[in-house]
């Protein structure tokens, strides 16, 4: 791999270049791509460069990226430090490596919870918690200039929306790049960032596509569908689905066409060469892609989606069945996006899809400097479909035939109807408006009290100073920000209760609120249930010998619920109880009435309920269900399992992805969430075993990192990397789960 082309474009000494050469260089590199900037890109890169904030509202495939990578070369040009932000880690990965191919690898690092890739250099891609993390704990000092947050819409979700809101209120200093394609109303957003910055904000917002998308309503069954698309020249199509199931299933029956000719399939086994697909489930992603289909979910390990998504911008893949994910700018060039439904499962109901989740999904259609036209599929429903088509086939019957009665195949159940109206209605209506979801929790608490203690320059704040700032900043009405003071002094008293923070003689001024000396540097407390986690470590007895797997069942209860796991082991345990009371010929009845009692299996449930219970009482906002007990890492770990054991154990193949960030969870938690005075030797054994577990699985991010880096090492010869980059074997380079993971 040669030099990066715009990173040969950085002047030789930071700081010494102005903004007309910075702008001269840029525009000299878009040249060389043999591309012409549209008005709103050229709008967006002058307002950059003169300073300003830039909330960017273009359809999707207008070029945000390349004004994105315009605001990261003015950093590097000025020696200066950038964040980019994304919701998703597939995504933040994606930018990763497409900036290390155009800035050199040893200048980009990479943040995301789960790997920490670089992460000292100028340039960082990270999700958006891990920079919200990092801003509370070190505010203005944090040594961030500009920061690119990509799909802002994100700031109104309701579980993660605070994440996209706090660097807007802790980073003052900081000139921000807003992106999205729905990005709605952003008056009040806007005017809120000139008060916290006291610089204005340039709002560049265009509709206009480059790639023009055309509309389709079909009531044609899903596979004649992408049949006739692919004939017609369709093809690269996206369907979307909305559970992983219906993607595997999608893709088995889309083998029975004939999508690719043979001397595609061919170029399809040259690029794959010779990737390892070494788990239960890569065998079947590689059956699919040699028909050049392709799966896409959350739900496969990373190396497999990095493989879909690179065979994808080859042109090589005629189908992709994939999950919603499309919709957060993963990039995934394709020519015709394909609804298999218009409603979906929301974690509560299934509803029709908001306005701005359809129209995030439908702008991925049309490749810019491929296409001249996108095309968007909506398919009526399934049912609704085969009642035509029987109905058609009934009336076709010969008069002089016994003609049988047609009867309506009914919608499943718990059905939610769509039609064509639904379909227009989405496609014209504006996108829902941004609401501010800012919230407090344990962890941003502990963040703020860390951010309130001397400073190395002796610089001392008043107690919960921090606290105070952020809420009276945030984008929230009076009254709610006055709930949310009343919310952070509880939050204060609890930490104070769990031995998380504690009082320390300050110089002359009486105590302060610190953080617990004993607790480790890279401690955190992410998880919604953090503190009950470390109150109720306080009952066990290290000296029990189960201490240690008991504690393993304390981290999990408070992890989120993975379902499909939990569904898997429960139906495991129905079925071996079903064979033993066969066996002893139990009635049909009793049988029934004992296998609806099988569960997944729950350790300390009986430590678990109660104490649960009595610390709802004294934190009120705890929901009842927040606490889930599960037997998942536990029996990875007590039953001495590999990964791919476990996964064979409950026919997991299809879930790969899933059982992998559960397992990347816990171990963050087990490592980082658990204070060391709770840690034995037995405790610190399983932190290895999780660790060493993980990296056999999947390192493909860092082994592709590592694979740039030497490459163009072995380019540009010893001693080209300076400054903040690393080498891959540095002793500062951080493994997945250290301190530097979240700042």
């Amino acid at each position: 791999m040669t030099a990066a082309p715009l990173g040969d474009r950085l002047p030789e000494t930071p700081e010494t270049i102005s903004p007309d050469d910075i702008l001269e260089r840029f525009l000299d590199w878009v040249a060389g791509l043999d591309f012409e900037l549209f008005p709103p890109q050229e709008e967006a890169l002058l307002e950059l460069i003169a300073g300003r904030h830039v909330v960017l509202d273009t359809p999707t495939g207008s070029g945000k990226s390349l004004v994105a990578m315009g605001l990261l070369f003015k950093g590097l040009c000025e020696g200066r430090r950038s964040f980019y932000t994304a919701p998703v880690k597939a995504l933040a990965s994606e930018q990763f490596f497409r900036m290390c191919d155009d800035f050199g690898a040893e200048r980009v690092g990479m943040l995301t919870g789960d790997a920490s890739i670089n992460p000292k250099a100028p340039i960082v891609c990270c999700t958006a918690e891990v920079l919200a993390n990092m801003a509370l704990r070190r505010g203005a000092t944090l040594p961030v200039d500009y920061v690119v947050m990509d799909e802002f819409h994100y700031y109104s979700d309701p579980e993660r929306g605070v994440s996209w809101q706090v660097p807007l209120i802790t980073l003052p200093a900081t000139t921000f790049l807003l992106m999205s394609a729905t990005l709605g109303n952003m008056a009040p957003i806007s005017e809120a960032l000139e008060r916290a910055t006291q610089r204005p904000v340039a709002l560049v917002s265009s509709r206009s596509r480059p790639v023009p998308l055309e509309y389709e309503y079909r009531e044609t069954p899903l596979g004649t569908t992408i049949d006739e698309l692919v004939a017609d020249g369709k093809a690269p199509i996206y369907v979307v689905n909305f559970t992983q199931r219906d993607c595997a299933r999608l893709a088995q029956s889309l083998t029975s066409l004939r999508l690719c000719t043979r001397d595609e399939k061919k170029a399809i086994f040259d690029a794959v060469g010779d990737f390892r697909f070494d788990t239960a489930y890569g065998k079947q992603v590689r059956r699919f892609l040699s028909f050049g289909i392709g799966v896409h979910h959350a739900g496969l390990l990373p190396k497999y989606r990095l493989l879909v998504e690179k065979l994808a911008q080859l042109g090589l893949l005629k189908v992709i069945a994939g999950t919603d994910t499309l919709g957060v700018g993963v990039n995934v060039p394709i020519r015709t996006v394909l609804f298999s439904q218009l409603s979906k499962y929301d974690g509560q109901d299934v509803a029709i899809l908001k306005v701005r989740d359809f129209q995030q999904i439908a702008g991925r259609a049309g490749r810019k400097g491929f296409d001249e036209q996108g095309w968007v599929v909506c398919q009526a429903p399934e049912h609704e479909i085969d009642n035509q088509r029987r109905q058609m086939k009934a009336q076709a019957t010969p008069r002089g035939r016994s003609r049988r009665q047609f009867r309506k195949r009914p919608p499943p159940r718990g059905f939610v109807p769509w039609d064509e109206p639904t379909f227009r209605r989405l496609i014209h209506s504006p996108p829902e408006t941004l609401e501010s979801r800012f919230r407090l929790s344990h962890g941003m608490v502990f963040d703020l009290i860390q951010a309130d203690e001397p400073a190395g320059n002796g610089e001392s704040r008043q107690n919960f100073t921090s606290i105070r700032r952020l809420i009276a900043a945030c984008h929230e009405g009076p009254a709610r920000k006055k709930r949310l003071l009343g919310q952070s002094a509880e939050l204060v008293r609890s930490l104070h209760r769990g031995r998380i923070l504690s009082m320390a003689r300050s110089n002359g001024d009486g105590y302060r609120v610190v953080a617990d000396r004993d607790l480790q540097l890279e401690f955190s407390m992410h998880q919604n249930l953090s503190l009950y986690l470390v109150s109720t470590l306080e009952l066990l007895d290290p000296e029990d010998p189960d201490y240690a797997l008991d504690l393993l069942s304390l981290v999990e209860a408070i992890l989120e619920d993975p379902e499909i796991v939990l569904r898997q082991q429960a139906r495991k345990l129905r079925d071996e109880l079903a064979a033993r009371l066969k066996a002893r010929r139990v009635p049909f009845e009793e049988r029934m009435e004992r296998l609806r009692e099988v569960t997944h299996p729950r350790p300390l449930i009986e430590l678990i309920e109660p104490t649960f219970e009595e610390f709802r009482r004294s934190h009120p906002w705890v929901r009842g269900d927040s606490i889930r007990p599960k037997r998942i890492g536990r029996e990875v770990y007590e039953d001495f399992l590999s990964f791919g054991e476990f996964i064979g154990r409950y026919r997991l193949q299809r879930s790969e992805g899933l059982v992998l960030r559960y397992l990347s969870r816990l171990f963050k938690v087990l490592s980082r969430g658990v204070p060391d005075r709770f840690k034995t030797e037995a405790v610190f054994d399983q932190i290895g075993y999780f660790h060493s577990l993980l990296n056999r699985v999947d390192s493909s991010l860092l082994n592709e990192w590592e694979r740039l880096w030497s490459l163009e090492a072995a380019v540009d010869g010893p001693g080209v990397l300076t400054g903040s980059a690393q080498s891959p074997t540095s002793d500062t380079t951080p493994r997945p789960g250290s301190a530097s993971t979240t700042g």
